[in-house]
């Protein structure tokens, strides 16, 4: 990239995207190829974590680089200020064209449609698979067809509509392939006897009572609608849970091979307009999934399936291909990111550290980021009653408090911890020996001192991010120590 040219730049973001169903990230349940191509021709990052594993508080968290606690979306019930600055308003500001097509999902009416963009053409709330209702400033239609290819169609109409005068930033938001998972014609069926996860008949033996209330068993908790066809007869629990995880993964698997698809279109679109290798192309989403695994479907937990985003990019006049990295990086760092790439510069309250130059190579990078620090605030939530719960992350330790209580924030239960039968829970897990999260190991003597060092590093991380503890949780005793 010349200093006279600033790369074009376009975002993929989808919903509920498990970067363990994409190939890049060694997939054993399905194929991307598309996005793999972004990935080979750029960069994959191996340790992309949302701050806080829900639709719209990811979203906002990308759009603005600030955690929930500061850009206001803590749940899927608290709408966005959209007048607040997000790294579009910035680029718009710098001289880019600006537009997001799809999936919003921050709230609309006055003061929470999309600002700072010179076109925008979304869905209202979750949207429909199928002749999807569009809501722009011309007001609401209904678009016939699938609404992964109908997101593509108008972002390529967009990018026509343009002169290649002025750079643009483009995006992409597919609603795909968030539940109920309902897959077009072409794609559906493409995916059977689909591989079980190792931990699916997780008993939870150690882990907290507060992370076994959550209704989100493959089980017992996914309904008709996602299953789309009776259940068989005179099976056994264990028959019927394994029947139930295919049924779901055969569709998730066939949402996400019609995203594939449609990355391909834009891509093709880009190579054949010679604007590819200057055009920073990156594909995520808003958070992780549980495929099955542990027996769940859906997210929030700080767990690594749902914690872990797919996270690759492109630009091949500034990133070297075939890159991994395996640095901590957060959701709250992309816009910083993005802005570094485009040589705008940051807006005042933007968090995140950018990691351009990790990918790059181009000018001093800050050092890494050695944790990341995690909360989700909808507790009790109407649909799957997953617990209040904050905790941070080390390269190596994962420490999780969760707090049970909704603190007053829309969408969480109403209940507080202190009219609540239900305690605070720790966990600990050992991330090496680990890595499938199985043994708790809070109350293990062996790691007292790891789980005291980690409630410092908890402890700090709030501060450093400007959140504050629960009233529930003490002083780490190594700082009382420490006078």
């Amino acid at each position: 990239m010349t200093a006279q040219r600033r790369p074009n730049i376009v975002l993929f973001l989808t919903d509920d995207h498990a970067s363990h169903a994409v190939g890049a990230y060694g997939s054993v349940v399905n194929r991307t190829p598309r996005i793999d191509e972004i990935a080979a021709q750029g960069a994959v990052l191996e340790n992309c974590f949302a701050t806080n594993a829900l639709c719209s508080p990811s979203r906002a968290s990308i759009l603005t680089g600030k955690y929930s606690h500061l850009n206001g979306v803590y749940t899927l019930d608290t709408p966005i200020d959209a007048s607040q600055p997000t790294f579009v308003s910035q680029l718009k500001a710098a001289g880019y064209r600006t537009a997001v097509i799809g999936k919003w999902h921050l709230g609309d009416g006055d003061g929470h449609d999309p600002q700072g963009f010179d076109y925008w053409d979304v869905l209202i709330e979750q949207g429909e698979y199928f002749d999807p209702k569009f809501l722009s400033e011309e007001g609401i239609r209904t678009e016939p067809g699938y609404v992964t290819d109908i997101i593509t169609d108008l972002a390529l109409n967009w990018l026509e509509s343009i002169d290649d005068e002025q750079p643009w930033c483009l995006l992409i938001n597919h609603k795909a392939p968030h539940r109920s998972w309902e897959p077009d014609e072409r794609h559906a069926g493409m995916y059977r006897d689909i591989p079980v996860p190792r931990t699916f008949f997780d008993d939870y033996s150690t882990r907290s009572s507060s992370a076994r209330r959550a209704a989100m068993r493959i089980a017992e908790h996914l309904n008709s609608a996602d299953l789309k066809q009776p259940i068989p007869s005179g099976l056994t629990y264990e028959e019927e849970s394994l029947w139930k995880y295919q049924r779901y993964m055969e569709d998730y698997l066939a949402c996400v091979a019609s995203v594939d698809d449609n990355v391909g279109r834009v891509i093709d679109w880009l190579r054949e307009r010679q604007c590819y290798n200057h055009t920073l192309t990156m594909y995520t989403s808003d958070q992780g999934f549980f495929l099955g695994d542990h027996g769940w479907f859906d997210k929030r937990f700080m767990y690594e399936e749902a914690l872990r985003m797919p996270f690759v990019l492109s630009c091949p006049d500034s990133v070297p291909a075939g890159q991994r990295h395996s640095g901590i990086v957060t959701n709250v760092d992309l816009a910083r990111t993005i802005l570094d790439a485009a040589g705008a510069e940051p807006y005042e309250g933007i968090q995140g550290r950018s990691f351009w130059n990790d990918v790059s190579g181009t000018g001093e990078a800050t050092p890494p980021n050695d944790g990341m620090y995690y909360r989700y605030w909808e507790h009790g939530d109407r649909f799957h009653n997953a617990p209040g719960h904050y905790g941070y992350r080390s390269e190596r330790y994962k420490l999780i408090y969760f707090y049970n209580d909704g603190m007053g924030v829309p969408g969480a239960d109403v209940t507080t911890y202190e009219g609540s039968t239900h305690a605070p829970d720790w966990e600990l897990y050992d991330l090496v020996d680990d890595p499938e999260e199985l043994s708790n190991v809070y109350n293990d003597p062996a790691y007292r001192r790891t789980r005291e060092e980690m409630k410092v590093r908890l402890w700090r991380a709030q501060a450093e991010v400007g959140d504050a503890p629960h009233p529930s949780q003490a002083v780490p005793e190594m700082l009382t120590q420490d006078g």
